[in-house]
């Protein structure tokens, strides 16, 4: 009798490892096809909102060549009527209304480069002007003008705060000094004393390395003012921004300017452009204007930059492309894409770890 209750005692702990281990097997099953559904459905979103957002770069292409041949057509916003795709106004440097693509919404930001600061051209005194917009101190200040200076010239002898090869050559990962003109933005993070902070803290906002210098061929609708003299004979005054191009990092750094004027400039270009320079002081008063108007023009760049960004309904996955183009009515298409990026996302996500999918 205890030999049968022994017997059944045994198939009873046998039946329940086997329980255990099937149950262990179909949970990591389904854990195993969770996570392949997971992947799959992120995979399909991202690559949906990749294309939506190239779908906002293309839009964004299509409203800067109409309102360049035609700028007649750019009238004022009024952010109180519907939100209709015919009433988005496509302006350079102000917030641009998202729009519904199949199921998601695009996001689309377009500046053009001549409200930056062109660090291969600029001279000193507008390199140390844009980093008046940073909490450093003047030092530090120093140190990162001058080793630009120091990167970008032909020589390897450095100024007295910059870097050349000798300095490079003993960080833990040596690297050279160019020695010629920047050929990417991102390149300015290898120059002493810019750091990730700075750069994506706003200067990276400021800057560009597009050389502009046909901006007289660019089309007979853009924009044009009475240039200097020195800007006459030498051509682009790259000491000169364009007034309705600058960014609000940008207009921190002039001198006087205050974040309460900042805002008031910015609010002004929501609903209008500078038609003149003049116009400045009735907004930042005669001092600070007298101070800043001789860093300012009306003269536009050929080149845009865009940055659209692609999203999904109901979910967190987005994507974002970025690209600079060229416009010239001497070719078919009017324009020619430049340079162009994948996987854009802001520094403050990178932070945060909502990044894209392309970049995890």
């Amino acid at each position: 009798m205890n030999k049968v209750f022994t017997n059944k005692g045994v198939a009873l702990l046998m039946v329940l490892w086997i329980l255990m281990i099937l149950t262990v097997i179909v949970t990591e099953f389904c854990y195993s096809m969770r996570t392949h559904v997971n992947i799959t459905r992120n995979f399909k979103e991202s690559t949906q909102a990749y294309y939506i957002a190239v779908a906002g770069f293309n839009r964004a292409v299509l409203e800067i060549i109409k309102q360049v041949n035609n700028p007649a057509r750019v009238a004022s916003v009024d952010y109180d009527t519907e939100n209709d795709e015919e009433e988005i106004e496509w302006r350079i440097n102000t917030d641009i209304a998202g729009s519904v693509f199949g199921d998601g919404e695009y996001s689309v930001r377009i500046d053009n480069d001549s409200g930056k600061i062109n660090i291969n051209q600029a001279d000193k005194g507008l390199l140390r002007l844009m980093l008046d917009g940073f909490e450093l101190d003047d030092q530090k200040k120093d140190v990162i003008v001058d080793s630009i200076l120091d990167w970008k010239d032909a020589d390897s002898n450095h100024r007295i705060n910059g870097a050349e090869d000798q300095y490079y050559q003993s960080l833990p990962d040596p690297y050279q000094c160019r020695n010629a003109d920047f050929e990417s933005v991102e390149e300015l993070l290898l120059v002493k004393g810019v750091t990730p902070d700075i750069f994506y803290g706003g200067l990276d906002k400021m800057i560009t390395v597009i050389q502009v210098s046909g901006v007289n061929k660019i089309s007979k609708g853009l924009k044009r003012s009475k240039r200097s003299k020195r800007s006459r004979k030498k051509g682009t005054d790259y000491n000169k921004v364009n007034i309705n191009a600058i960014s609000p990092q940008l207009w921190r750094a002039f001198p006087g300017m205050t974040d309460d004027l900042v805002t008031q400039v910015v609010e002004y270009r929501k609903t209008k452009d500078f038609q003149s320079i003049n116009e400045l002081q009735q907004i930042v008063g005669p001092d600070v204007y007298r101070g800043i108007y001789r860093y300012l023009t009306l003269n536009q760049s050929p080149y845009y930059t865009i940055r659209s960004t692609g999203t999904i309904k109901g979910s967190r996955i987005f994507e974002g492309v970025e690209g600079i183009i060229r416009l010239d009515n001497r070719i078919k298409k009017k324009y020619q894409v430049v340079q162009w990026r994948d996987g854009i996302y802001d520094y403050k996500d990178l932070k945060t770890g909502l990044a894209s999918t392309n970049n995890l």
